[in-house]
């Protein structure tokens, strides 16, 4: 096996075309590198891109950020950016694997590796952020929603490198939720996680939701039947009640025969509700009496428990 220190992306890029096919990209190396040891994969380059700057960047522009590919789950854990109304991508990223996991791993491995429990992608897609992916035939941009759903068409082609992804800042009545259930307490995959980003007019109406979900399906999905529901009411007990019971029988129909479907209709409640409460609670606190005493976290505590 041939192997590559690369030091640009105009380089890599190149070294992905000669070899197209034929090579894998290493980053983290927290997912390929026991691909290689399992013998899952057997390419005959391998192309490290972890010392490239312009990968590992965090921008913070007048109204987008933008993360590098390259960028580590401990960087954005660390970065003041994701703080307040975006605190749930740090949540999201700090609930990967252990310390070493979020130390190497990177949000563009993440990405790349398209599982339906890859923790840090349903807060992107909430957050309507676009995919930056180049190849020695140019930079292209695609929405990371279409990323995920449409893979096999959109998605990473063997002589390409995925640059890093952007989003558009969020507005002070606008606010990501994110709440994640595990096997375990430590190092779990997820089995269920759900992501939320909910607005709210002057009148505490939802002028904006978007759900999305995570290990309910193929792949990383907005659950679109719950946002329609829930755009144009009051956040409400009663009216998260009636969400739940709707992503319920959306998974009925999905998930329909398989034999997971009884624990996770079970689970996503807690999980749904979470997600939707910690969102409201990362607000201005003014906010914080609409639902943030509903306990949700005992609930996927305890069903952790159950089973674990």
């Amino acid at each position: 096996m041939k192997f590559y220190n690369g030091n640009s992306v105009e380089e890599v890029v190149g070294l992905l075309d000669k070899y197209k096919g034929e090579c894998k990209v290493i980053a983290g190396g927290t997912d390929i590198i026991i691909a290689l040891r399992n013998e899952k994969i057997s390419p005959k380059v391998l192309i490290d891109i972890g010392k490239i700057k312009e990968l590992k960047t965090i921008e913070e522009n007048k109204d987008k950020i933008f993360i590098g590919a390259g960028v580590s789950y401990t960087r954005i854990i660390e970065s003041n950016l994701f703080n307040a109304n975006l605190y749930a991508l740090k949540k999201a990223c700090r609930e990967v694997g252990s310390p070493q996991i979020r130390n190497r791993g990177t949000i563009g491995g993440n990405i790349a590796n398209n599982s339906p429990a890859a923790d840090s992608v349903p807060p992107l897609i909430a957050l309507g952020s676009i995919l930056k992916i180049v190849s020695i035939r140019g930079t292209r941009e695609v929405l990371l929603e279409d990323y995920c759903s449409y893979n096999k068409e959109l998605g990473l082609k063997d002589d390409e490198l995925i640059l890093g992804i952007e989003f558009n800042k969020l507005r002070d009545n606008q606010s990501l939720g994110f709440s994640k259930l595990g096997l375990r307490k430590a190092l779990a995959i997820s089995r269920i996680s759900i992501s939320t980003l909910i607005g709210f007019d002057e009148n505490g109406i939802i002028d904006l939701i978007k759900v999305v979900s995570g290990s309910i399906g193929r792949y990383p999905m907005r659950e679109v039947q719950v946002e329609e529901f829930l755009i144009g009411k009051e956040l409400e007990p009663k009216v998260i009640n009636e969400a739940v019971e709707v992503l319920q029988s959306s998974m009925d129909v999905r998930l329909k025969g398989r034999a997971t479907l009884p624990y996770k209709r079970r689970a996503v409640e807690g999980v749904l509700k979470d997600g939707l409460i910690t969102a409201v609670c990362y607000l201005e606190p003014s906010r914080e009496n609409v639902a943030c005493h509903l306990e949700p976290s005992r609930e996927i505590s305890d069903l952790s428990e159950v089973l674990s």
